[in-house]
């Protein structure tokens, strides 16, 4: 069996950006993979992006949760704390996975 990977995506007003992200996460290869997004206080629609995302794509082991604003070095202790992988690797809400 492969091991875990966590993906960790700290998310702040990306609605534009973070299906993108998502679905780079996806189509990789390498499947054995929790996805674990921090909404830290967006003021724009990145949540209900990203719940009908996590509508459309039931299959994919994602933790969503939402926050009022910690910062991004509070959210990172937060989602490692969360994470059960074996490796954890970082992807920020407006990048994208190459395959």
């Amino acid at each position: 069996m492969e091991d875990l990977v966590s993906i960790l995506i700290p998310l702040y007003n990306h609605e534009q950006y973070i299906v993108e992200c998502l679905d780079s996460i996806k189509n990789q290869s390498y499947k054995n993979i929790e996805i674990i997004v921090i909404n830290d206080g967006s003021t724009d629609n990145s949540e209900n992006v990203v719940k009908n995302w996590m509508n459309n794509n039931k299959n994919i082991n994602i933790l969503y949760f939402s926050q009022r604003n910690q910062g991004i070095t509070r959210t990172l202790n937060k989602m490692i704390s969360i994470a059960k992988g074996n490796y954890i690797t970082l992807c920020a809400s407006d990048d994208v996975l190459t395959e």
